[in-house]
């Protein structure tokens, strides 16, 4: 979403973002021309209560900043991202003043509550429903992948003309620096690195039983891991590799919110890891970490999903469906092969570089920009237009109403 924000004020438009507020981070300021307005983050136990507790907090306090913000700055267009797909219908109360709405759909609602928890087929008929209003509600769609699309076109029934696929690629800049991490460099021969969110769903209990096969079943010691990243699985998979006896390979670095210090961790790193297992979500959703790590011409190692074979090609080795004891061998294939390691990591990062990169992705949610608000203005002009006609059989001798008519064509 910061991507989307700079690239709008970048173009011309005005852009307030509303978010949860990090520990020590203001309710309101401006970075980078984004208004950014924050309400206070608040999280509940782990479990499915707690996550309805802390999103039905979070729709309140999004309902009452947006009216905010209306009132203050005033806007022309929604942009509403999920999770959850409750927000859409709740912001589309703005509809009936004449606001435009774009559904940003970065997730896919029902497959992800399925991928973290117990799948109950009432809760999932709602998602489904939420997000079929969010399709029906948007005046356009925005989805970040191919897969993404077709479902929007088969659970939505949208045509292709509503829907724009604007994948969410890394921005190269961001990901140029060589530094290298000496105090990482020094723990082994051979780093590697996961970097996103942890969550049940991401596959890090994949990861930590596939460095213990490549530790005590094929002896592979010269290695050190690197976590980067938090979630609410954090705890879990911290005591699996304890358990796992794990805790001198595997270091829990956190969120690492520098981007500096994030890209001299994975330049530091000789193979980078995606554990994310097979599941309905998984299978169709583009993992940010994939793309990083290529524009960082890392090689990659992962389970063989739609998505991230579409995404990586040839930059990865990829893994048999939830086998560890694979993941392991494809890890120490690379650790053997530098050659290998170079050879991947330079096929990612052309492609990266020729197809993938944000900058490619700009011109696509500006167009969809365009679109929707370029197609409302003329709804509104025939509008206007027709009453104005209208009046003009009425008033046609009266030498005032052409001007009145252009005053009125200039504040739409």
């Amino acid at each position: 979403m910061r991507k989307e924000a700079q690239a709008l004020t970048a173009a011309g438009y005005r852009v307030a973002v509303i978010s949860p507020a990090q520990s020590g981070r203001p309710r309101h300021e401006l970075i980078d021309g984004v208004s950014v307005y924050r309400f206070p983050m608040w999280v509940f136990p782990i479990g499915s209560l707690g996550y309805l507790v802390e999103y039905c907090y979070a729709m309140l306090a999004i309902a009452a900043l947006s009216l905010w913000v209306l009132l203050r700055e005033g806007f022309d267009v929604v942009h509403a991202a999920n999770p959850p797909d409750c927000i859409v219908p709740m912001i589309s109360v703005y509809k009936l003043i004449g606001k435009l709405i774009i559904y940003d759909q970065h997730d896919l609602g029902p497959e992800l509550y399925a991928a973290k928890f117990v799948e109950s087929r009432c809760l999932s008929r709602l998602l489904l429903l939420m997000e079929w209003c969010s399709y029906q509600l948007a005046d356009h769609v925005i989805v970040t992948n191919e897969s993404y699309k077709e479902q929007a076109k088969q659970r939505g029934f949208l045509s292709e003309s509503k829907i724009t696929v604007a994948r969410n690629g890394p921005d190269c800049r961001k990901l140029n620096a060589t530094a290298i991490d000496p105090e990482l460099r020094s723990k082994a021969s051979n780093i590697i690195a996961y970097a996103g969110v942890i969550g049940f769903q991401d596959g890090l209990d994949c990861l930590c039983r596939a460095l213990h096969a490549l530790r005590y079943e094929l002896h592979q010691e010269d290695f050190y891991c690197v976590v980067l990243g938090d979630g609410d699985a954090l705890a879990s998979i911290k005591s699996l590799a304890r358990e796992l006896r794990l805790d001198d390979k595997v270091w829990f670095a956190g969120w690492v919110s520098d981007p500096d210090d994030y890209a001299r961790y994975i330049s530091t790193a000789d193979i980078c890891v995606a554990p994310d297992p097979f599941n309905s979500y998984n299978d169709q959703s583009t993992f940010v970490k994939v793309m990083e790590y290529m524009a960082a011409a890392k090689p990659i190692v992962g389970f063989d999903l739609r998505e991230t074979r579409r995404s990586a090609q040839d930059a990865a080795l990829y893994v048999r469906s939830g086998d560890v004891q694979d993941f392991a061998e494809k890890l120490a294939t690379l650790m053997r092969n530098p050659s290998l390691r170079d050879s991947l990591g330079i096929s990612g990062y052309r492609r990266i570089q020729n197809e993938l990169a944000w900058r490619y992705s700009v011109p696509k949610l500006l167009n969809a920009y365009a679109k929707v608000v370029e197609s409302h203005f003329r709804d509104a002009r025939g509008a206007f237009l027709e009453k104005g006609n209208d009046e003009e059989q009425s008033f046609a001798s009266l030498p005032s109403a052409a001007p009145e008519k252009d005053l009125e064509l200039r504040k739409w």
